[in-house]
């Protein structure tokens, strides 16, 4: 029962982590927490360290929890290991894809090609995440799979920002195109490869941010 209780403390505070609710570097005080989620301080801190565990959140000395900041020079590191693991996935779904899982992959991108033509970046967004999901879902890799939701929730933040750069969508979307055509087509070098350009293009779209980010600090 105290386990079921602490995994839904941990889902819950994860999911208002990941959506902006609580911002880097922000306190997580342990009274407020226990009364949004209805639960006791034993329950609410083991959650706290497993998200910890996660990278979302950081204990300071005599200060207690907050929310962890990752810096765009680590957002940057973890893309790079999301190239070999992104990449592993995308090949094994082209191995493994079906005509249905194929069908819903290209409904992603229909619907991704019709947010870009109205402008709807938050929408589009959210479509960035599911495809990626999608993939994951149809390569079946568990361990794989458990390592990239979490390293892709370290970098939510700047991946929601980089989605909100006027233009950027443009320029992701065939990327995604490739990837799908690769897939469906049940080519599995190719589709490594184009996951493998899709995310070098996320690094240099990093570094442009943080070089303008140097610039006015």
């Amino acid at each position: 029962m105290q386990e079921d209780a602490k995994l839904a403390v941990t889902q819950a505070l994860r999911a208002a982590i990941l959506k902006g609710e609580y911002a880097p570097k922000q306190r997580l005080v342990e009274i407020d927490l226990c009364e949004r989620f209805e639960t006791s301080r034993f329950i609410l801190r083991s959650a706290l360290q497993e998200l910890s565990a996660q990278g979302l959140v950081e204990f300071q000395r005599n200060r207690g929890a907050r929310v962890r900041e990752v810096s765009l020079a680590e957002a940057i590191e973890i893309t790079q290991v999301r190239i070999l693991l992104e990449g592993f996935l995308a090949a094994r779904a082209a191995e493994r894809v079906s005509k249905p899982e194929a069908t819903m992959l290209r409904k992603i991108i229909k619907d991704m090609r019709t947010a870009v033509g109205k402008s709807e970046l938050l929408v589009y967004s959210d479509l960035n995440a599911s495809l990626h999901a999608a993939i994951r879902d149809i390569a079946d890799h568990e361990t794989t799979a458990r390592l990239l939701r979490q390293l892709r929730d370290q970098t939510v933040r700047h991946q929601f920002s980089l989605s909100l750069v006027p233009g950027r969508p443009s320029v992701s979307l065939p990327q995604h195109e490739a990837i799908v055509t690769a897939i469906s087509a049940r080519k599995p070098a190719e589709a490594q490869q184009a996951m493998r350009d899709h995310l070098d293009s996320v690094i240099q779209a990093f570094q442009v941010l943080a070089a303008a980010s140097a610039r006015h600090n």
